[in-house]
């Protein structure tokens, strides 16, 4: 059986700030009336209001999606004069266009923001954290070898773990929906939201590298 080469272990971590790229906008519109299904974005009259005033203002048809449809009918027979939260998810897809959006959607009489969903471009800043983190274990190791007399040959063994610190979803002052259909919607509390966001992502490496060999009695250096 083939013994282990000598070797040298550095755990190496690195953080990356992210700054979001996009965000999706969920709210909440009480319409007057029941319309079921994607028909609701046309025919629901407070639903459809909305969705005008955001196509004008330049957002495609296909950024503005039907969440759900809660229907409402006090007297327990739901009909089409029943009135009805209509779930929209609008995506914003540049980050400059945010606060025009959402001047847009707090300014519907019947419309509500619930919360904000931020979106990252994770893989590119993963690996831009990683590649960062690579190069810092590579110098380290480098430099404990230096001080042992021993060259670096090759990577034994190599483990990575990443992670993202922070909130994706943040409320808004409006997100409290028992409230919001108790009052209809008439009495909300200030909105008060971010409109910029960042995540911090953490990026582990563990590398075992191979070496030129120890003096005997040194044959594993670990180091963190």
């Amino acid at each position: 059986m083939e013994s282990k080469p000598d070797t040298i272990k550095v755990s190496m971590d690195s953080r990356e700030e992210a700054q979001a790229t996009r965000a999706d906008l969920f709210v909440n519109v009480k319409g007057s009336s029941l319309v079921s299904g994607n028909e609701a974005l046309k025919k629901a009259k407070e639903v459809s209001q909305l969705v005008e005033a955001l196509t004008n203002f330049g957002l495609n048809n296909d950024t503005i999606q039907l969440r759900g449809v809660h229907a409402e009918a006090a007297s327990g027979v739901i009909l089409k004069s029943s009135s009805a939260i209509y779930q929209l998810k609008i995506k914003c897809k540049k980050l400059e266009q945010l606060a025009d959006l959402l001047s847009i959607v707090t300014s519907q009489k019947n419309t509500t923001l619930e919360y904000i969903e931020w979106k990252f471009d994770e893989e590119a800043v993963y690996e831009q954290a990683l590649e960062r983190t690579v190069a810092k274990a590579k110098n380290k190791a480098q430099k404990i070898a230096n001080q042992l007399g021993v060259s670096l040959l090759g990577i034994y063994e190599f483990r990575e773990s990443g992670i993202g610190m922070g909130p994706e979803r943040v409320e808004t002052g409006h997100a409290q929906p028992q409230r919001m259909r108790a009052a209809g919607f008439a009495a909300t509390p200030e909105l008060n939201i971010d409109v910029h966001h960042s995540k911090e992502f953490i990026v582990n490496v563990d590398i075992e590298y191979r070496v030129s060999e120890f003096e005997k009695g040194k044959r594993a250096i670990r180091t963190k």
